[in-house]
């Protein structure tokens, strides 16, 4: 079982690599998959918030500034994975640990 700190870190690794790899790279697909990463940490967030309220969609803002998204949707959702009163399904942590990890992976960096 995951821990906080290993979503936390996952995420940080990925953006730390966004963040440094070339503008060719990003535009070539590595931006594209962080965005998307983004934005289903981001959904999976909202969901365990605002449970059957509609997510809003995480903006394209651009190649140089999907590090920060990653950053802000992934800390999101380990704060709210970390106050979640019971009734949080279990594996949520474990899951989106996954997808950051696979994702880093997708992405080539």
């Amino acid at each position: 079982m995951a821990e906080m700190g290993e979503l936390i870190a996952a995420v940080e690794r990925f953006a730390d690599r966004l963040r440094a790899a070339p503008q060719s790279r990003l535009q070539r697909g590595a931006a594209a998959e962080g965005l998307a990463l983004a934005r289903e940490l981001s959904r999976r967030a909202q969901r365990l918030e605002e449970p059957g309220s509609e997510p809003r969609i995480m903006p394209d803002a651009g190649v140089f500034t999907v590090a920060d998204q990653l950053v802000v949707a992934g800390n999101d959702l380990a704060e709210i994975l970390r106050t979640a009163p019971s009734g949080v399904p279990e594996g949520e942590l474990d899951e989106a640990v996954r997808e950051v990890r696979e994702a880093q992976g997708r992405s080539g960096l």
